[in-house]
């Protein structure tokens, strides 16, 4: 179906902040994301009275929702989102707030995710994460995303050829990355040959195959171009996002994502093709969903991405950068707060503002995200493209 679609054209993002992570803690969900809001309205010289939109991602919210945030942080927005969408949240986010701002619903929005890790939270989330896991697997014995990704991973390798050694690629690139990163929970170095010896969990998937939960938020400002000139902020402008759910249904396994129904409105919206795009953020909870991503998003042809990541440099100093902070494979995934991750560091990229992770003349960043595994595949895609102002 033909439509056209309104630019992005006006919109400015701003303020990205990253609370550093930590494998456990004894805070709220409500205290992690109160931090990243605070941090990115004192980056922006923003006072909460002035703040008058709201969009808010958390799995450990509950039982409260953004409404009972605006109480608990003592906001009073005319415009409030909850986005509930795991990985997929930070795009979706993104585009239901640029919308408000060009539309005058909302002037300024913070749009902030944030999620707890106590010592138990991450089974008690996985026990009532979906009507489908209450009733179809955790019953059974089912221990979380680790059982659906093997399956994954596995018919992924035999469709395709891929091994071990190119999901390593990724892993490895990623921990350098995380090495230069303050946020990042993985300090470690990492080699293939310790990615490879790496205790099994769910074959053919190992230890740092698989994302750490651990606790985070993550936060950025959407206002319009002018506001940010006037208040002299570094931003980023939209040239495109798409957000897809429920796609390709009719697969028995999931191998493509609901970007390929997207994709080249993305460009066309973006006025960009893949050659154009000077960092790529992923969402990563296991290394073959990035490969599914790479595919999808039009830097290969599906089931090309192992020899892609083969032939490609993936840290920060390389010719193919990717999730420049260390993604969630070695920067931890703090809940719904891994949906943001790749968008903030990707506006920090294109502002200049990444600090150690910065990449040379970074101008145009790719984000793109995937969440919400009620059963069998990820239901929820979406994707963004990123430029400097200027660009």
């Amino acid at each position: 179906m033909s439509r056209k679609r309104q630019s992005y054209d006006g919109v400015a993002l701003v303020a990205p902040v990253s609370v550093p992570y930590q494998r456990y803690s004894i805070e709220t969900a409500h205290w992690w994301i109160a931090r990243a809001l605070k941090g990115s309205l004192d980056a922006a010289g923003v006072k909460s009275r002035d703040l008058d939109g709201f969009s808010v991602a958390s799995f450990t919210l509950f039982p409260d929702t953004a409404v009972g945030l605006t109480q608990h942080l003592g906001l009073c927005p005319r415009w409030l989102d909850h986005i509930p969408m795991g990985g997929a949240s930070g795009v979706v986010s993104l585009r239901r707030a640029a919308r408000a701002v060009q539309t005058g619903d909302a002037d300024i929005v913070a749009c902030v995710s944030g999620d707890t890790n106590h010592i138990d939270s991450f089974r008690n989330m996985l026990s009532s994460f979906s009507r489908f896991s209450m009733d179809a697997s955790y019953p059974y014995g089912y221990g979380g995303p680790n059982a659906n990704f093997a399956l994954l991973t596995d018919r992924y390798m035999q469709e395709y050829g891929a091994t071990r050694e190119d999901f390593g690629k990724i892993c490895v690139a990623q921990r350098a990355n995380a090495l230069k990163s303050p946020c990042a929970v993985m300090k470690k170095p990492l080699t293939l040959e310790q990615y490879l010896d790496a205790r099994p969990i769910a074959d053919p998937i190992a230890l740092f195959d698989c994302v750490m939960p651990c606790a985070g938020s993550e936060a950025f400002l959407v206002m319009t171009v002018d506001e940010a000139e006037k208040r002299g902020l570094p931003y980023a402008t939209i040239g495109g996002a798409i957000e897809r759910h429920n796609a390709h249904a009719e697969d028995a396994i999931q191998l493509r994502g609901g970007w390929t129904l997207d994709i080249e409105e993305l460009y066309q919206q973006a006025g960009c093709s893949p050659e154009d795009i000077d960092l790529l953020q992923t969402y990563d909870d296991y290394p073959v969903i990035s490969m599914m991503q790479i595919e999808d998003l039009g830097f290969c042809g599906k089931g090309e991405a192992p020899q892609f990541v083969q032939s490609h440099d993936l840290t920060i100093e390389g010719d193919f950068p990717h999730n420049t902070s260390g993604g969630q494979l070695s920067g931890g995934q703090a809940g719904a707060a891994g949906g943001f991750i790749g968008l903030v560091e990707a506006i920090r990229q294109v502002t200049g503002q990444a600090g150690g992770t910065q990449v040379a003349n970074a101008k145009t960043a790719m984000v793109s995200g995937f969440g919400m595994i009620n059963y069998d595949r990820g239901v929820c895609t979406s994707a963004a493209i990123l430029k400097g102002a200027g660009t």
